[in-house]
């Protein structure tokens, strides 16, 4: 079976250093993720104007100390993470996420 980004999942994830996520892929892929950038790159309406697209959140309102504390899966397509600044509405997509070059 080839692997199509429609049926690729998560098999895995876990914190590999202070500032890094990550997630290994039932492809076998394994992504690392700075966990201060994927709070920075957070797709929900409160941090990118749903119009425009243009970046609400400031760089510099995301302290350097943040932390991922909880992972929860979205269906099978997505991961809803909660953060230490007590942001939790972002949907990182797979597809979103393994497009990411952080």
């Amino acid at each position: 079976m080839t692997s199509t980004a429609e049926n690729i999942r998560v098999s895995a994830i876990e914190q590999a250093g202070p500032r890094t996520l990550a997630v290994t892929w039932s492809d076998g892929r394994t992504d690392q993720f700075d966990v201060v950038k994927l709070r920075r790159s957070c797709p929900c309406a409160s941090c990118i104007d749903e119009w425009t697209r243009e970046q609400r959140l400031k760089p510099d309102d995301v302290p350097e100390t943040i932390r991922p504390l909880r992972i929860e899966s979205v269906g099978a397509y997505a991961l809803k993470i909660h953060f230490s600044d007590g942001h939790s509405t972002g949907i990182y997509t797979f597809q979103m996420l393994r497009g990411l070059n952080l």
